[in-house]
């Protein structure tokens, strides 16, 4: 029998710190108009968080759905960590049921940290032998959070040395102006450039000048600091 939603949230609870809370929410940004406003936080670090999740790797879908629709930021975590546990271990009509799990549940998965441990792992995984299409609805959605889906889910393609939607979404994202997109972006180009910097430099040098600087910072932060500084003087 799968341990419940209940069980697992109480032992979460026990884990709670009122002051590594305060810090978290300061942290992830959760102030009025900030891109985390109204999350919350019961205070648990990742790596208790990550060993409890081993505890309970039988835990099922059903289980990880409450548990994402809990306002507290820690349970959402937990739950996209059993969630990717449950699709490693899983056959291949459960995998369907937890990608589309994750994708009936983006409103949840509202903040950077939540996204980037997880997609690349549920959605990028899923879609690595199958149509993409959905990837590229996601970076023209309305929400920051599934357009950060669409381009880190990428990131296992990359790992593959398979490059083209990451390159594509980044040009939809071009001109975002969350600068959570240009750090993500700049970061998925970055790790294009790791494998195959040809392909890297082909795009920068048609959008680089049009490029957020943030964005570019994150795209060329391995690059020589002679280049970098040619790319940001507009020199290339």
């Amino acid at each position: 029998m799968s341990t419940s939603a209940t069980t697992i949230s109480k032992e979460l609870r026990a884990l709670a710190s009122p002051e590594i809370a305060c810090k978290q929410q300061r942290y992830f940004k959760t102030g009025p108009g900030q891109y985390g406003e109204g999350d919350t936080f019961l205070g648990i670090k990742v790596p208790p968080l990550r060993a409890l999740a081993k505890r309970h790797r039988d835990a099922g879908l059903d289980a990880v759905s409450k548990l994402l629709d809990s306002r507290y930021h820690e349970e959402r975590l937990l739950a996209l960590l059993l969630l990717m546990q449950h699709y490693q271990r899983s056959d291949d009509e459960s995998r369907t049921a937890a990608y589309e799990l994750y994708l009936g549940k983006t409103p949840r998965i509202n903040n950077w940290d939540l996204v980037d441990v997880s997609a690349p792992h549920i959605v990028g995984r899923h879609l690595q032998e199958r149509p993409r299409k959905i990837l590229h609805q996601l970076a023209r959605s309305p929400s920051l959070w599934e357009k950060r889906i669409a381009i880190i889910s990428t990131l296992c393609f990359i790992r593959h040395n398979d490059f083209g939607d990451t390159l594509r979404i980044a040009e939809t994202l071009l001109h975002d102006e969350h600068d959570l997109m240009h750090k993500a972006v700049g970061w998925m180009l970055r790790e294009v450039g790791k494998r195959d910097l040809a392909a890297e430099e082909d795009f920068l040098e048609r959008h680089y000048r049009d490029m957020p600087r943030t964005m570019l910072r994150y795209a060329i932060e391995r690059f020589s600091e002679a280049k970098r500084q040619n790319y940001l003087s507009g020199k290339i």
